[in-house]
């Protein structure tokens, strides 16, 4: 029992790996450009601000307008650049969201799971008795003070 919880563990050791996970992450890196969402994190807050500000500007100087004698092309770039770092931000912020969701599933999985082995006495070790472990039948050891 317990080599299948770890053969599953070693299965799912890369995110990237599972094409549900990265699909769901590239959704919900999109969905993490919401400006509510943005302003938790200052600094990528900021970033988004850029990456929407220097848009404009490209826009700008595509009808004529140049900033400083510079090109298109560069202003592209740069908005490009912008956007993919909020963009990666985000991607990487549900990649450890959705990992994490995993992991909890497994913990609470592994929670049900567990067997107690039950000895009547020091004596009669060889008579094991297995008990399906809950919270009530196997509390948690006191703590040492």
């Amino acid at each position: 029992m317990g080599k299948d919880r770890y053969q599953v563990m070693k299965k799912n050791t890369s995110a990237l790996m599972d094409k549900k996970m990265v699909m769901r992450a590239i959704g919900d890196s999109f969905a993490k450009l919401n400006p509510r969402v943005q302003i938790k994190n200052p600094v990528m807050f900021l970033v988004y601000v850029s990456a929407i500000l220097t848009t404009i500007l490209f826009v700008c100087s595509l009808f004529g307008v140049k900033d400083a004698g510079l090109g298109s092309g560069f202003i592209l770039a740069i908005a490009v650049i912008l956007w993919f770092t909020c963009l990666f931000a985000n991607f990487a912020e549900a990649i450890a969201e959705g990992r994490g969701k995993v992991q909890a599933d497994a913990l609470r999985a592994a929670k049900r799971d567990v067997e107690a082995h039950k000895i009547p006495s020091a004596d009669r070790k060889e008579k094991i008795t297995k008990i399906a472990c809950t919270r009530s039948l196997c509390p948690l050891p006191p703590r040492p003070a």
